[in-house]
């Protein structure tokens, strides 16, 4: 492991796992930006791992990542235990339950979001992961689904699944309707209650409780680190990265890697070259950068470039290089404790 920061120490700020966004290839950029931030994966379920092949589509990652947890999707306690136990054999140093994820798709399964009407169950298969490995295992949920009271139920939630041992919960400060609305509109229509999770915090002074939903600075981030332990961000860490270059020495109080955005691309050029030699394709890594430069001279046509070229046969560094060379940092680049006023498209990523 060549980052020997715990997930533990790490947790303070980390980057919500995200399908289809945070692949192994933004993991690895974003360490460009931040070596402190905990970074996760997308969700993989326990039926990937235990059945899919090869197994390193599903788990692999480069040493540079860590500290990285794994997200599980599952319900079965056996089964999920066995998955954390691969985890930790392969080097994460955290697994992660999802109690969050919307989708039909993983409802269908008993996935995510609606485990929150299953305390005994979350907390039975905390229970047999934990038994399964020394690595932190924890949970992340939402304040509740449906028609369920947010008091009422997510305490009985939180209790239940502390009792079986689980002392770190990240909650998605909104409700989960899975009758009614869409996974896409439940990142947005539900609205956010952070008080519920600030209190959840107040009444369990021993328990590490994160909050996650709709923040976008870091100003926000230290604000509501006054109220809770840590503070996870999604969407906004995927299309304005230029935030988490702030994340280290604003949240940790150590310098971050990157002094310009320019710095944090050049920096990734090692590991886009060693990708292309294993036979990735340049526009599965760079479509990961197309917000670097956003609200800088010249962003715009860096993103095209990008969007228009680096998916033809032979796209590599040079093509990469062009781009970087049609963009320009201002002088009085914004801090990245400021968010980007837009963002550079309107494709929304799927997190619970």
């Amino acid at each position: 492991m060549t980052n020997q920061i715990p997930a533990n120490a790490a947790r303070r700020f980390s980057v919500a796992p995200m399908m289809d966004w945070t692949t192994r290839d933004y993991r690895a950029f974003a360490r460009t930006l931040t070596r402190r931030a905990l970074l996760y994966t997308e969700m993989v379920t326990t039926g990937a791992i235990l059945h899919g092949s090869p197994r390193e589509r599903f788990l692999g990652f480069d040493e540079v990542e860590h500290p990285i947890a794994l997200q599980l999707g599952g319900s079965d306690a056996a089964e999920l235990a066995e998955c954390a136990a691969i985890a930790e054999a392969w080097g994460y140093d955290e697994v992660n339950l999802n109690v969050g994820c919307p989708s039909d798709r993983v409802q269908n399964n008993m996935i995510g979001a609606c485990l929150m009407g299953y305390p005994e169950k979350v907390a039975a298969a905390v229970k047999a992961m934990q038994a399964a490995v020394s690595i932190p295992v924890t949970v992340k949920c939402r304040i509740g689904v449906d028609e369920q009271d947010e008091d009422a139920d997510l305490a009985r939630f939180i209790d239940t699944v502390a009792d079986a041992g689980c002392d770190t919960f990240t909650v998605h400060a909104r409700k989960a309707w899975l009758q009614g609305l869409s996974p896409k509109e439940n990142r947005d229509v539900p609205p956010l209650n952070y008080p519920r999770v600030h209190r959840l915090k107040q009444q369990h002074p021993a328990l590490h409780i994160g909050i996650n939903g709709g923040i976008k600075t870091l100003a926000e981030c230290q604000a509501q680190l006054e109220h809770v332990d840590s503070v996870m961000v999604g969407r906004e860490a995927y299309q304005n990265p230029w935030l988490l270059a702030g994340v280290d020495e604003q949240l940790f109080g150590t310098p971050g890697p990157a002094a310009s955005r320019m710095d944090a691309a050049r920096a990734f050029r090692p590991y886009i070259q060693r990708r292309l030699d294993e036979g990735a394709k340049l526009n599965h890594i760079t479509r990961h950068l197309l917000g670097l430069f956003q609200g800088c001279p010249g962003g715009r046509r860096f993103r095209r470039h990008l969007s228009e070229h680096a998916h033809k046969d032979g796209a590599g560094l040079r093509l990469f290089d062009e781009a970087l060379s049609l963009v320009r940092e201002p002088s009085d680049d914004a801090s990245p404790l400021q968010s980007a006023a837009t963002s550079p498209d309107n494709r929304q990523p799927a997190t619970a």
